[in-house]
């Protein structure tokens, strides 16, 4: 099956269509190229703390996290110490996992030490050739890029973002287009 009529009489993958929070993500944002420092950093700690639990929980508290993070500017994210963790782990407004807390200030420090910026870096991992999924069953967890990302974000001291969370990033941010045939986002190809 292609992409899937929601009630409001638009084609789109099927997840865009189980909830109005999903929709306005599918339509507005997920599959668009995404650029910039902070932009790529907040998608990077979104997609971390993503895992294990439902996109639509991160999705409901992203301005909560863009809060609790200092709208996600590196720098002063790296600067972070123990009294910034126990606060953001008495936050209720936000995932308090104390791992995904760590490394959003690890990635953040990380970010400080690259040679290149994240924003090149990361592209270059974009697969020059991509096939469109005619079904939400032809989407794949990962990639050989997304795997080639996650060895060299970890190399760089990167932390919780393994080969399914880097290709979930490069979906959201446009890297791949996996809106499936059918929906109203695919590009014609």
């Amino acid at each position: 099956m292609t992409g899937l009529l929601g009630e409001d009489g638009v084609t789109r993958c099927s997840w865009g269509n189980s909830a109005p929070d999903y929709a306005a993500y599918h339509d507005q944002e997920w599959g668009t190229p995404l650029h910039g420092e902070a932009e790529l950093y907040e998608r990077l700690c979104l997609e971390s703390f993503q895992s294990g639990l439902s996109w639509i929980t991160i999705l409901r508290k992203r301005e909560n996290f863009r809060k609790a993070f200092k709208k996600f500017q590196p720098a002063k994210v790296a600067r972070f110490g123990d009294a910034d963790v126990e606060r953001l782990m008495q936050d209720a407004s936000i995932v308090r996992n104390r791992a995904k807390i760590l490394a959003a200030i690890t990635n953040a420090r990380a970010i400080a030490a690259l040679d290149t910026p994240l924003d090149e870096l990361l592209w270059s991992f974009a697969p020059a050739k991509h096939r469109r999924p005619k079904t939400m069953a032809d989407v794949p967890a990962i990639t050989d890029e997304s795997k080639a990302m996650a060895k060299d974000l970890k190399k760089r001291g990167f932390a919780f973002l393994g080969p399914t969370t880097c290709y979930a990033l490069m979906q959201a941010t446009g890297m791949v287009d996996d809106h499936v045939a059918g929906c109203f986002r695919a590009k014609r190809s």
